[in-house]
């Protein structure tokens, strides 16, 4: 029988197993042998000493960190939340690190799509310094702090961020889907170390592409020599994606423009056929090298009629090219063929429709995007509309048009998750509800946001927000309010809401062994042990970080139910329902009844010192086995 901890998933220990699967033979009492592992890899292991490597100050206490399990929990809060009954969006706030780690076992390889738009080191903005001892502890020593920034003159500059960035980054791969995209705006401060970075964390093969953004027409007159007037925003994935894979569906005015001609299958557009790359023709390609027939009122045939004219593909210089179609394929096809004479030449045509095969055809995306409604000024005039200010509550938010480009690109739709663990004033979460407005998709969001102060002399505190939280989660309720009232066509389902959760120290009591001669402070800890919660702490506080450590996501259906006098929690997952019992002097009675009167349960977890006794306990583990249930404590 299986006990849930006070961790979060120990990602050592599950690295450990995928390398067992791989290699059974190399792990000897859960650790790896790599001299057995070099002999099985033979001719694959790089030998030298001097091999390519990216090393920096502090990078292997980042692993090691990366690998730490936390013993935080995420609590929830009803109070700041929206709609918590039905929706399945999630606001989190605390240290994007001790989240991302405590989100491992339950979204483990479920996200489809993560943003991020983190300090870009420019000298002033914030730099996380993680505490490698006790993380969790140095957080809630910081919360509600002034924050540090990173000077150059620190010493450490780049080291710093790097430390920073690189177990965040570790973690935020476990999340994703295996056809997960991850995309990360950037400037000119850090674009290379963060390249060498992804390149180490997901690999050279995987990355996508690096996409200029004009961001600030007017540039950065505070620049030193040449205004900046762009970042970048840098795209990988988990695994090795097919071409196209980021390419978007076109735009209603996308078609319009690029398909001007109409027939029976709707809009459509002429290509020549003839390949128009002089490296390809009849010297290499010779199965494309063959006549097409016109007759006189200029219709394609691809045999001979009588009174037609053989055209082949010649180039005016007499070059013999090549068509780009073959024979088969320009038979089966051969309605979609026209011509028309350009210089006295006639010339193959083929109609290339707007819609094939019931969808419309996508574009491929260009890798420098100048579009003004990408541009920060436009992002910053959204965000002053929601909150009907002209004074910057909130410095340079992205632009919800340009977030939603990239959710696009990661064809993230139907119920997939969306992650941003630098949510900032939450341009993302406005993104994923205006998208799924526009065309009626589920996609859920998680935004992770440090609570991190805002000035006391700034715009934002003038207006009544402590920290940065407080502007997301205000953005959210105002952005779904608004998209609710539009005109978008799938407003009447929209889930605006969102649950809001906060990091904190784990609600189990940790037993104190430190020796003592005092025999009521000994009784005194027994006692506490016993009621395992932390003073302060409720049922539904314990019953979230179950569900984190046993796996379960967040915005399940949780249901309070009376079972024989006690109290427990119904879990809805897709598959199966989980059972949470918390209620002390549990009998068999109580055991047998949950059986009979709850509907049926593939899983419960109860606390072990909750029964009335041992025997109570191993009788549970019986009758739940005979029913062939499992069963978890903690």
């Amino acid at each position: 029988m299986d006990r849930i901890d006070g961790k979060s998933m120990d990602i050592a220990q599950a690295s450990i197993a995928q390398i067992k699967d791989l290699f059974p033979e190399i792990v000897i009492d859960k650790m790896i042998d790599f001299e057995r592992l070099k002999e099985i890899l033979d001719g694959h292991v790089d030998p030298r000493a001097e091999s390519y490597t990216w090393n920096w100050k502090g990078k292997q206490d980042a692993i090691r960190l990366a690998r730490k399990p936390s013993m935080g929990t995420l609590r929830p809060v009803l109070k700041e939340s929206k709609d918590w009954e039905k929706t399945e969006n999630l606001y989190i706030e605390g240290d994007n690190l001790e989240v991302l780690k405590l989100l491992q076992t339950a979204y483990l390889n479920s996200v489809k799509m993560i943003y991020i738009d983190p300090p870009y080191n420019t000298g002033n903005d914030f730099v996380y310094e993680d505490d490698f001892a006790d993380s969790l502890r140095y957080y809630k020593d910081v919360t509600g702090q002034a924050l540090k920034s990173n000077p150059e003159t620190a010493g450490r500059y780049h080291t710093n961020w790097l430390n920073m960035m690189y177990p965040r980054l570790k973690l935020a791969r476990n999340l994703l889907t295996s056809e997960g995209l991850i995309f990360i705006s950037i400037d000119e401060n850090e674009i290379c170390n963060l390249r060498k970075q992804c390149d180490e964390i997901f690999g050279e093969e995987c990355f996508v592409a690096q996409i200029s953004l004009l961001c600030n027409p007017k540039g950065r007159s505070q620049d030193m020599y040449v205004a900046t007037c762009h970042e970048y925003i840098l795209i990988y994935s988990k695994t090795i994606l097919p071409k196209g894979a980021v390419s978007i569906e076109k735009s209603s005015e996308d078609v319009k423009n690029d398909y001007p001609l109409e027939d029976g299958d709707g809009r459509y557009r002429e290509l020549e056929l003839r390949n128009t790359h002089r490296e390809f023709g009849k010297h290499n390609r010779p199965n494309l090298y063959y006549p097409f027939y016109i007759d006189i009122d200029g219709k394609v045939y691809v045999e001979q009629i009588e009174n037609s004219v053989a055209i082949y593909p010649i180039w005016e210089d007499g070059f013999e090219g090549c068509w780009t179609w073959g024979q088969e394929n320009a038979k089966e096809n051969v309605n979609l063929l026209t011509s028309k004479k350009v210089n006295g030449t006639w010339k193959i045509y083929r109609k290339s429709h707007a819609v094939q095969d019931g969808e419309i055809v996508k574009k491929q995306l260009k890798s420098i995007w100048t579009e003004k409604e990408f541009h920060t000024e436009k992002g910053q005039a959204v965000f002053n509309d929601l909150f009907n200010s002209k004074e910057k509550i909130f410095q340079s938010p992205k632009s919800v048009d340009l977030i939603k480009v990239l959710i696009k690109m990661s064809q993230a739709k139907d119920s997939d998750i969306i992650l941003d663990f630098f949510s900032g004033s939450a341009t993302t979460a406005h993104a994923v509800m205006q998208l799924n407005a526009d065309d009626g998709a589920k996609r859920k969001f998680i935004m992770v946001q440090l609570p991190e102060q805002t000035d006391e002399r700034s715009e934002a505190r003038k207006a009544g927000y402590k920290n940065i939280c407080e502007i997301g989660k205000e953005r959210v309720r105002l952005a779904g309010q608004k998209i609710k009232a539009g005109k978008s066509a799938h407003t009447n389902d929209l889930d605006i809401g969102f649950k809001v959760f906060k990091l904190d120290s784990s609600n189990l009591k940790i037993w104190d062994n430190s020796p003592s001669e005092d025999e009521c402070e000994v009784a005194m800890r027994i006692q506490e042990s016993i009621l395992y919660l932390v003073d302060g702490r409720g049922e539904i506080d314990m019953v979230y970080e179950i569900m984190l450590k046993f796996g379960l996501p967040l915005t399940l259906p949780v249901q309070e139910v009376m079972v024989k006098g006690a109290t427990g929690y119904i879990i809805s997952n897709p598959t199966y329902k989980v059972f949470i019992c918390l209620h002390s002097h549990i009998t068999l009675e109580s055991v047998e009844a949950m059986l009979t009167d709850l509907p049926p349960v593939g899983t419960f977890i109860f606390a072990d010192k909750c029964f009335v006794d041992a025997s109570a306990l191993i009788n549970t583990q019986e009758i739940l086995k005979k029913s062939e249930c499992k069963m978890r404590l903690f």
